[in-house]
């Protein structure tokens, strides 16, 4: 197995027999696995890890996705949206806690007009010109897209969550498809974002074939951040008996994707840390460099509701920064209080003009 790993880590790739075989790998070469990957983050992006801010925005959503807590059929869900002010206030708070990158995610929400969306990302970006902004708002035509752009927004997050059709019709209803998710991504990146996809790991039919669909997609998209965890059901939703998606398996994809993609930022994300009390230390363990702490007021976390059992709902901004401070150190790490762009973004841009 070490001899796979090792032809991987020169050669960036996988056949699907590799690829299998690495799915099933042992706890011993797993641990073989996350050390040539920690090895290629450390090389990168040296011991540093880089927090973002996020700020859910809204927990209302006009898609109904069969896994999905804020779908709109889920009628026990108790729904909010921030106010551009209390928006601004969430990075008023972030700015003077030490954060640089702020995310604004929520659901498809269509109280949040492309004026409203600009208006607040030029408001950030006038007040801190240090800071980039993260959007993760789902699918929009290219025409938004660009007005967010040149309102001033750094990075756009989208999930693609399977790039396998037939098992994406399984996880959405039939208005919403593969084909919209991909232009939308493909939009992103000619637009001159950086741009994050990802997939949900142990979704209801996965299969290894599905994954090297994902990452073929991938590596077409070559995307500047990669997010992915586990699955976790929603009581409320189709999903609800399934089984939840493998931590372990979780750690080994994101390994996989450090060595294949060396400079992407990789969330060691919050359904990992759910899922594994210490699973976001064993993400960066195992390649990640990025977590992403929440702003959003307390008073509404629990109320964002993707999954079951979501940690942190309770903790105050600074409090949840001062936690993941101190489980970084533990473990060797450091947190980097810049931006964190892709490293090789700005010669990218260069070249695209």
């Amino acid at each position: 197995m070490k001899k796979l790993i090792d032809k991987f880590c020169e050669t960036k790739k996988l056949n699907k027999d590799e690829l299998h075989a690495l799915l099933e790998i042992s706890h011993k070469d797993r641990e073989y696995l996350s050390q040539r990957a920690r090895e290629i983050s450390i090389k990168t992006f040296g011991n540093k890890i880089y927090l973002r801010g996020l700020i859910e925005i809204s927990c209302f959503c006009k898609n109904d996705c069969y896994y999905c807590g804020l779908r709109r059929s889920n009628k026990n869900a108790e729904r909010y949206r921030l106010t551009p002010e209390e928006i601004l206030s969430c990075a008023d708070k972030g700015h003077e806690l030490g954060f640089r990158t702020f995310v604004l995610q929520g659901g498809e929400d269509a109280w949040y007009t492309d004026d409203i969306v600009c208006s607040i990302v030029e408001k950030i970006k006038t007040k801190y010109d240090d800071c980039a902004v993260t959007l993760s708002l789902g699918e929009k035509s290219y025409e938004s897209y660009k007005r967010y752009y040149d309102s001033g927004a750094d990075r756009y997050l989208l999930r693609h969550e399977t790039a396998d059709e037939a098992h994406y019709s399984k996880l959405h209803p039939s208005e919403m498809s593969l084909d919209n998710r991909k232009r939308c991504l493909y939009d992103l990146k000619e637009i001159g974002y950086q741009v994050g996809c990802g997939i949900m790991v142990g979704s209801p039919w996965q299969t290894e074939a599905t994954i090297y669909e994902d990452i073929r997609f991938m590596k077409d998209l070559r995307p500047h951040m990669i997010g992915i965890g586990p699955f976790i059901h929603h009581k409320d939703t189709p999903f609800a008996e399934f089984e939840n998606g493998s931590t372990y398996t979780t750690l080994v994809l994101l390994s996989i994707l450090r060595i294949m993609f060396p400079k992407v930022l990789l969330p060691a994300t919050t359904a990992l840390g759910t899922a594994d009390p210490m699973g976001r230390e064993k993400g960066i363990l195992a390649g990640a460099n990025v977590l992403m702490p929440n702003l959003s007021p307390v008073s509404v976390r629990k109320k964002y509701s993707l999954y079951d059992n979501k940690i942190c709902t309770g903790e105050e901004a600074a409090e949840c920064k001062n936690c993941l401070e101190r489980r970084i150190n533990s473990i060797g790490y450091e947190v980097d209080s810049s931006r964190g762009d892709y490293p090789d973004f700005r010669r990218e841009k260069h070249e695209r003009n």
